[in-house]
């Protein structure tokens, strides 16, 4: 991997996914996708696709995967151009993946004291800030009830001051590296 480290510190762009503060038994498991910055319906999504094609990827195929060594060349060569690489859930895997949207100052890197309880909590697992700097993800080790997916407003004396985001399949999280 540290042939594609070097390589990619020279993209621009996005940040670059930190390689060596990957999780290990994630980078382990062939659940990875590139993925491209696209406008639906007038607004900016992240779009997962097959690793060194101009395919998108589905989060329910794991077929349309590849491993972290194949998401990281196609990222670093930029062919076909990608925004980044990605980590697909599967309901074959025991992680969890934990968005917790607007609540990290990209600039000062200051958290939200909500979030902040939440990522003090997480003894065992993965940390980072998410591509724009202002959320962070979290991937553990668990399940989530409700078919795999939890989405819910965070309050605070009754003003809604962030949302948290829950998977355990069919979806990707977008990976920086940027470990918190």
């Amino acid at each position: 991997m540290e042939e594609y480290t070097a390589v990619i510190k020279e993209t621009t762009g996005v940040k670059t996914p930190i390689i060596e503060d990957i999780l290990a038994p994630l980078a382990e498991r062939p659940q990875w996708v590139n993925w491209r910055r696209e406008m639906r319906d007038d607004k900016s999504t992240k779009v997962p696709y097959t690793p060194g094609t101009n395919r998108r990827a589905s989060t329910t195929d794991l077929m349309t995967w590849g491993t972290l060594s194949e998401a990281l060349l196609a990222y670093a060569t930029g062919e076909p151009p990608y925004d980044g690489i990605g980590f697909a859930f599967s309901s074959a895997d025991p992680y969890v993946g934990i968005d917790l949207d607007d609540c990290r100052n990209p600039e000062t890197a200051v958290i939200s004291p909500w979030a902040q309880k939440i990522i003090s909590r997480v003894q065992e697992g993965y940390v980072e800030a998410s591509p724009s700097g202002k959320g962070v993800h979290i991937i553990v080790q668990g399940t989530v009830r409700d078919g795999g997916r939890s989405r819910r407003k965070v309050r605070e004396r009754g003003e809604v001051v962030g949302e948290i985001e829950m998977y355990s399949r069919e979806r990707f999280f977008t990976i920086t590296g940027e470990v918190l």
